[in-house]
C-alpha cells in the first residue's frame, strides 16, 4: 500500500546530526545508503534538472566519504554533520527529479517482509544499478566519478564498471545483509514477486529510470536479488 497525500507533507523539518550520534551501526549504515540512492536515482532519473544534478552529485560525493568513518566511529561529529548534508541535499534533488527502480522496489519488499526501507534499498542498489546502466552509461560514469569511484579522464564503460564494482564493495563493507540472512523464506518471496512487481510498477517510480522495466524485467531483477 503507496500512501500520498499533502498531510504527509511537515510544515519544517529539523536537521540537526547529534540527533543521529546515538544511532547504531546497522541504523547509520542503512540510512546512508537510503541518501546516497536518493542521489544516484536523482541524478540518473528521466526528470533530472541542472539543479537537481548539482544536489545530487554533491551528495553522492559525501556519503562516500564519510559513510564508513561515521559507521566504525560513530562519535565522529565531522563525519555525521557530513551524512546530515549529503543526506539534506540527496532529499532536495529527488523532490525535483524523483526517485526511480531502487525505490519502487524496496517499498514492497518493506510492505512484504518487514525490511527497514534503508537496508531495502541497500540489497536493490547493485543489482538495479545493473541493469539500467546499459541504457545511459554516461550519467553512471559521471556517479562513479563524483563517489571517487573512476578519474574524470576514464572511459565511459570503465567508469561504469567502476561505480558497479564500488557499490557492491561498499555494501559488503558495510556488512549489508542478503535477504536469505535477513530472515525472508525463499518460497515466500519467490511466491510474492507478482504482488510486489504490481505494487513498484503501480508507484510510478520505476517509469522515471533510465531503462523503464516491464513486469517480466522486474520480476527477473526480483529474483536475482534474492540470495
Amino acid at each position: 500500500m503507496l500512501c500520498i497525500g499533502s498531510s504527509y507533507v511537515p510544515v519544517a523539518a529539523v536537521v540537526d546530526y547529534e540527533l543521529t550520534l546515538t544511532c547504531p551501526y546497522r541504523l547509520t549504515a542503512d540510512t546512508a545508503i537510503d541518501a546516497l540512492t536518493h542521489a544516484i536515482e536523482a541524478y540518473v532519473s528521466r526528470k533530472h534538472s541542472v539543479l537537481s544534478d548539482r544536489y545530487a552529485l554533491n551528495s553522492m560525493k559525501t556519503v562516500n566519504k564519510y559513510i564508513r568513518e561515521a559507521c566504525n566511529n560513530p562519535s565522529s561529529t565531522t563525519a555525521r554533520e557530513q551524512l546530515m548534508i549529503a543526506a539534506t541535499e540527496g532529499g532536495m534533488a529527488f523532490s525535483i527529479s524523483s526517485v526511480a527502480m531502487v525505490h519502487g522496489m524496496s517499498r514492497p519488499l518493506g510492505a512484504v517482509f518487514h525490511v527497514p526501507h534503508g537496508l531495502s534499498n541497500a540489497m536493490l542498489l547493485p543489482d538495479v544499478t545493473r541493469f539500467g546502466i546499459e541504457t545511459n552509461p554516461e550519467r553512471y560514469a559521471q556517479c562513479a566519478a563524483a563517489m571517487g569511484f573512476a578519474s574524470d579522464s576514464a572511459s565511459v564503460d570503465n567508469a561504469a564498471a567502476a561505480l558497479l564494482e564500488g557499490l557492491e564493495q561498499m555494501c559488503h563493507d558495510l556488512k549489508v545483509p542478503s535477504l536469505s540472512q535477513f530472515g525472508v523464506k525463499e518460497s515466500q518471496y519467490r511466491a510474492a514477486i507478482d504482488r510486489m512487481v504490481s505494487e513498484a510498477q503501480a508507484s510510478g517510480s520505476p517509469g522515471n529510470n533510465p531503462r523503464v522495466p516491464t513486469d517480466a524485467e522486474m520480476a527477473r531483477v526480483y529474483n536475482v536479488v534474492y540470495r
